[in-house]
């Protein structure tokens, strides 16, 4: 290689570790916030492991340990709170989930499929309402009229936490 293209080089790769810090910067401080599990402030649950999220968004466990019936309110689909509860903790498409859906209520395993909510705050303001609600909402969750319960241990914000 001639001087001239060793050079160039150089110049090239000192340009690229120089511009390639804050890109990743930039990168890193605009990844998305955590998906939130959110319930009625009186359901006695605080903490849920992925099987037991999973078995309520499946429609598996239909009331809470003290007796209230679980009100299941999702986003409407294309949402990435929903994209969250049905591909990462469902492991479903946006099909599959609606057909088992389906399946329930045809074979009368239950009466309704999950309500479908349109805006991050028509879902914080039904579940505040309606005991025994819970729903995925992205972080953050702006009002104490709700509780945010805890994935296997681990709350929203804190490493390890896995609903993103």
């Amino acid at each position: 290689m001639t001087p001239v293209g060793q050079l160039s080089r150089f110049v090239f790769a000192v340009g690229l570790a120089v511009l390639l810090p804050p890109v990743v910067a930039s990168v890193a401080s605009q990844a998305e916030p955590d998906i939130a599990v959110v319930v009625h402030p009186e359901v006695s649950v605080d903490n849920l492991t992925r099987a037991d999220l999973r078995g309520i968004l499946l429609g598996g466990q239909s009331s809470w340990p003290s007796g209230v019936r679980v009100a299941l309110l999702l986003r409407a689909p294309i949402n990435r709170e929903r994209d969250a509860a049905v591909r990462d903790v469902c492991g479903m498409s946006e099909a599959q989930f609606r057909q088992h859906w389906i399946g329930l209520v045809f074979r009368s395993a239950t009466a309704t499929g999950p309500k479908i909510v349109y805006s991050h705050e028509w879902a914080l303001d039904l579940v505040s309402l309606t005991p025994g609600a819970i729903t995925l909402l992205e972080m953050p969750i702006t009002t104490k009229s709700v509780k945010v319960l805890k994935i296997d241990g681990k709350a929203p914000g804190q490493p390890g936490y896995s609903l993103k």
